[in-house]
């Protein structure tokens, strides 16, 4: 992904390898907040990772869940915090304390294309994660995230969004968990020009949000700066 902005920094380290992962007391704690959120969907679209980062795989996220919206898919990650036992010698925290949301318009990419749309948003918010779990990079709301990259965010890399803001989701709640906090820091997506009139202190982040009016991505916007 390139070079990310973001030098708040904690110690801690992915969770051990578990051995009996009977207990998913932190898992069932985001499953049930995003079925507070959507009461009517249990079963929402989930893809998982084969071997998981903590059992030597590739990937820090075990899993991400797409919510629908309506208009907009919400996804959740599973893999910053922590799922099964606690493992942590931090009380107050889950893992590193948050989990990564997203919400994509959905009218912004054919239906042929949703599939691998949403895989692709997997694939960025596993780099994201990738970034704490070797760096210990924590990600906290009114942040942004600059790659220096000139291809959209999206799986045919042609939009114009290349880089990310993050909020606090307005939707999901702070949860105290058996296993300590998790809190929802989500993604929104943004252009090149966005990005570099923050890093050149034209505006904030937060001025950017509510400029935007959403946060919801769309992979079709034009630039509002």
């Amino acid at each position: 992904m390139g070079l990310f902005n973001n030098k708040n920094k904690k110690d801690k380290k992915p969770a051990a390898p578990v051995e009996d992962e009977a207990n998913m007391s932190g898992w069932n704690a985001i499953t049930a907040e995003f079925e507070r959120i959507y009461p009517n969907q249990t079963e929402p679209k989930h893809f998982g990772t084969l071997i998981p980062w903590r059992l030597g795989g590739p990937n820090p996220l075990d899993g991400i869940s797409f919510y629908d919206g309506g208009d907009f898919w919400h996804c959740v990650t599973f893999g910053l915090s922590e799922l099964y036992e606690k493992e942590s010698e931090d009380k107050e925290y889950s893992g590193y304390g948050m989990e990564f949301t997203f919400k994509l318009k959905k009218s912004c990419y054919s239906i042929e294309d949703e599939e691998n749309e949403l895989k692709t948003i997997f694939g960025n918010l596993d780099n994201l994660a990738k970034l704490t779990f070797e760096n210990d990079e924590l990600f906290l709301p009114d942040e942004y995230v600059y790659t220096g990259q000139t291809t959209g965010i999206d799986r045919n890399q042609r939009s114009k969004l290349t880089g990310f803001i993050t909020a606090a989701d307005p939707l999901a709640n702070t949860l105290d968990t058996p296993n300590g906090r998790v809190e929802f820091v989500e993604f929104i997506g943004v252009t090149d020009s966005e990005l570099k009139a923050i890093i050149d202190k034209k505006i904030s982040v937060k001025e950017l949000r509510e400029k935007l009016g959403t946060d919801v991505t769309d992979y079709m916007r034009d630039s509002v700066i």
